[in-house]
């Protein structure tokens, strides 16, 4: 009698899922229970089926090359593939007998010509619905753009509204981001000075982590706060509301600029480095203590210098002296703000003109914009000379629409600026008083530039409004102060000054 053995090889399977769907996991293991099949490895797959070059779908087709396993389990086959390239990797080892089942408790497969044209149909919806969820995607994200809402997480100071699909302020933060461009505008600041002192404020990122230095010039340079952004190197105007003025933003980029792109310049302890420069050869200013004083002297990069030290008192005493020479009495500077409200009243009407002169003008750029699109989709004009062109047309749009803003908050705009530096110059006798060298170098870099030392003095060019302001007698009257801020011509100042004989304008104090 003879014996025959007939042994069945067990069919092994890979159970391959996707990490992003948690449950997959759980009802495939259930699955397999079920159907008593065998698990040789399970495979969590992280990155998507869309594209090809999946390192653990590679891994589980290398396993099936090696005789390690039989078949594969999974959901469905758009979990295998939603691309060409691996749904015929599939398909070609299932046609040479390398991959001898196809397990999926959502979709029927057997090895036959039907099956195979059923599986790649499924392959090919799953192809079908990946290129029209993302055009879906895109359009939506062109529609955000054409209503000016940022398609991405809220900066620091703003906050997603879910709700209404838009960006909103903060109502806490927005105030903090304001001063943090105002401060940094004043040149004494560095990047790590303006992060430890919002840290101590409160202020948060948005998960609740520390502000950094680099979060910190992160926020200085985005145009977000004054009401444009950028995606994908396109610049756009936003619907939401600006925390600062375009004016600002640039004050901190002129900053940053100064400081350096990639690296800021460490600021000494002493307070007037980094602020002036030798009036003889144009080298930087340093500084020495000796013997309990400090003296300012000229670092001689150049070579030979024959400008001498300069004691910190000495300059003190020069710089509150030209402190007090711009400062304005209080009863002076009450006489003229009651002057200033009276013309306020008096030229309300004024500014109408000016306005729609300016709104015609922003007209003339939107069209501009649109023409400038249309050349574009033409293809008249490059993408690299579209950007750039945009960019600028935008800017200037935001310009022009911010001064139609100051008009219509404030009336004549020369009357804004006029009541800021009266306030200021009354506020220039306290500081000078309270003594506070920062803030003497602060208020100096508001008012003027091109800080030199030479031959023991100091001296900078001063912006006209504050030149006048150290010839006090032409405060006596009202109209000469007036015609600052409202013409802006300083050769006509000078002829109207004239009149008061208040002598010569030297270019500095």
């Amino acid at each position: 009698m003879i014996k025959i053995s007939i042994s069945f090889k067990i069919m092994k399977y890979i159970l391959y899922a996707r990490k992003s769907t948690d449950e997959d996991d759980a009802e495939l293991k259930e699955f397999a229970a079920k159907e008593k099949l065998e698990i040789a490895a399970s495979l969590c797959e992280a990155k998507t089926a869309k594209e090809p070059g999946r390192m653990k779908f590679g891994k589980m087709l290398a396993l099936i090359e090696n005789g390690q396993a039989d078949g594969i389990l999974s959901w469905h086959p758009d979990r295998l593939a939603r691309n060409p390239i691996d749904g015929g990797r599939i398909i070609y080892m299932v046609d040479t007998g390398k991959i001898k089942s196809l397990k999926f408790p959502s979709f029927w497969f057997e090895d036959t010509p039907q099956g195979k044209f059923m599986l790649n149909i499924a392959f090919g919806q799953s192809k079908y619905f990946i290129d029209n969820l993302s055009e879906n995607v895109k359009r939506g994200l062109r529609q955000k753009l054409r209503n000016g809402v940022y398609p991405g997480w809220a900066p620091l100071g703003y906050l997603n509204d879910y709700k209404n699909h838009n960006i909103v302020i903060h109502t806490e933060k927005h105030k903090l981001i304001k001063r943090i461009f105002e401060l940094y505008s004043t040149g004494e600041y560095t990047l790590k000075n303006l992060a430890d002192k919002f840290n101590g404020l409160g202020l948060t990122s948005h998960n609740g982590k520390k502000i950094s230095p680099g979060m910190m010039l992160f926020v200085l340079k985005n145009p977000f706060y004054y009401g444009v952004f950028r995606y994908k190197g396109e610049m756009h105007e936003g619907k939401h509301e600006p925390i600062i003025t375009k004016k600002l933003f640039d004050q901190a980029q002129v900053m940053l600029k100064r400081r350096g792109r990639h690296h800021e310049k460490k600021i000494h302890n002493y307070i007037f480095t980094d602020f002036m420069k030798c009036g003889a050869c144009g080298c930087a200013i340093t500084a020495e203590k000796h013997k309990g004083h400090i003296y300012y002297r000229c670092t001689k990069k150049k070579g030979i210098c024959a400008e001498k030290y300069v004691r910190e008192e000495n300059l003190t005493d020069q710089l509150k002296n030209i402190m007090q020479k711009v400062s304005l009495p209080d009863d002076w500077a009450n006489n003229m703000l009651n002057e200033l409200n009276k013309e306020k009243k008096a030229t309300a009407q004024s500014s109408v003109a000016l306005v729609n002169s300016l709104n015609q003008e922003v007209k003339i750029i939107e069209n501009k914009l649109d023409n400038l699109l249309d050349s574009h989709l033409e293809n008249v004009i490059d993408k690299n000379d579209y950007l750039r062109k945009k960019e600028e047309l935008i800017n200037k749009k935001i310009g022009l629409e911010e001064k139609v803003k100051r008009i219509n908050d404030q009336g004549d705009n020369w009357l804004e600026p006029m009541r800021d530096f009266i306030l200021r110059s009354r506020l220039a006798k306290k500081t000078a008083d309270e003594g506070d060298l920062p803030q003497f170098k602060a208020f100096l870099r508001n008012i003027g530039s091109n800080f030199i030392l030479q031959g023991g003095k100091f001296e900078f060019l001063a912006q006209f409004e504050w030149e006048l302001a150290c010839r006090r007698q032409a405060y006596a009257t009202w109209l000469p102060i007036k015609n600052i801020f409202r013409t802006l011509d300083w050769d006509k100042i000078k002829e109207e000054l004239s009149i008061f004989q208040c002598g010569s304008f030297p270019n500095s104090f």
